[in-house]
């Protein structure tokens, strides 16, 4: 019986493309003291999308305009939330962004966002003050604004994340690096994935660099630019999967290069990282560090640390790279076992800012047939 060919899925917008363009709709009401039926932005992968309001309403000194997120085929938590942008004239120049009801905080460190700030991250802020200078060009007008990103129903969504645990407190999180949600958790991913390779190694590639996002590959992409562009593969959450498509491939070598978060879970033998599948266990991570050499006290503060994230910025600043080489090694052992295979594996993990922080390669041993 012939397998029905499967439906390509339909990707969704981010919280992040969700609040700037309803900012960019409730500034333009405010301007031309108008309803705003839609409003277009251009996402940061690129591609200019329209976004149907929900609700618009202003008067003279504020206008607010409303979103109804859209996850597309892989809706997360906040898929079907109220995204709300309201904004008000300022005195002097520039566009101040803020968090109201709905919206986090940040109470500890780890993230992008200082603690205090509201739990809107780095990109969507970019894309929020981006789509309202946009539409203050179009008219013309050097005025301040000010922006506040609310969630109706934010903090009641918060409960089914991981915020608590991540000191984000009153709300969720404004999210979303590339605009757009990607259905990961499917096997049409994984048809990506698989084909990337395939297509890699078609083109001559003996090298591949699975990276998990697109940050971890543009530092990847440094380390070897004589690599071609088809030799390196987002990967995303399936980092057993790619590793065992590389080995049935017939590739000589692969570069794993990731972050901490991720990779102190492959370390341990998770090979699919998605924040949900497993969580970060910090037990492991002190273990590693105490066979690094760490002293009693840093060992102490990662079992109680926050993120990886805040673990490998305290292990960086201290200088423990020993306890990084651990991890790289530890992730290089897991990945040659889970996928059997005959290749050099190497692991890079890299802090947020792009810093190479360990890098370890081993040599996986023939397969009998």
């Amino acid at each position: 019986m012939e397998e029905k060919e499967a439906k390509p899925l339909r990707h969704g917008y981010t919280t992040g493309s969700c609040a700037a363009a309803a900012a960019k709709a409730a500034v333009t009401a405010l301007i031309l003291q108008e309803p705003q039926p839609e409003s277009v932005i251009k996402l940061p992968i690129g591609e200019e999308v329209t976004f149907l309001m929900h609700a618009c309403e202003y008067d003279a000194e504020r206008a607010l305009c409303e979103v109804i997120k859209d996850g597309g085929d892989d809706p997360d938590a906040t898929h079907g939330a109220r995204i709300v942008a309201e904004v008000r004239w300022r005195d002097g120049e520039g566009i101040e962004i803020d968090g109201g009801i709905g919206v986090g905080r940040v109470t500890k460190p780890g993230l992008p966002v200082d603690i205090g700030e509201a739990a809107i991250n780095p990109v969507p802020r970019r894309m929020i003050r981006e789509s309202v200078q946009a539409a203050l060009d179009s008219f013309e007008l050097e005025r301040g604004v000010r922006v506040v990103v609310s969630v109706p129903d934010g903090e009641e969504i918060a409960k089914k994340t991981l915020n608590g645990r991540l000191g984000i407190i009153g709300g969720i999180s404004i999210l979303g690096t590339r605009g757009i949600v990607v259905p990961f958790s499917t096997a049409a991913y994984k048809a990506s994935v698989a084909q990337a390779i395939r297509v890699a190694v078609k083109s001559g590639c003996t090298h591949i660099v699975l990276s998990t996002g697109g940050r971890s590959e543009k530092v990847a992409m440094g380390l070897y630019p004589d690599l071609p562009e088809e030799a390196f593969v987002e990967m995303g959450d399936f980092v057993g999967f790619a590793l065992t498509m590389c080995a049935r491939q017939g590739v000589r070598k692969v570069t794993l290069s990731g972050m901490m978060g991720k990779f102190s879970k492959v370390a341990q033998g998770v090979m699919m990282v998605h924040s949900k599948s497993a969580p970060v266990d910090f037990g492991f991570l002190a273990s590693a560090a105490e066979e690094a050499g760490a002293d009693p006290g840093t060992v102490e503060e990662i079992r109680g640390a926050n993120t990886a994230a805040q673990v490998g910025d305290m292990m960086q600043e201290r200088g423990m790279l020993a306890f990084f080489e651990r991890l790289c090694a530890a992730c290089c052992e897991s990945g040659l076992r889970e996928a059997k295979a005959a290749y050099a594996l190497e692991t890079v993990i890299m802090s947020m800012k792009g810093v190479i922080l360990g890098r370890v390669e081993k040599q996986g041993e023939a397969q009998g047939r």
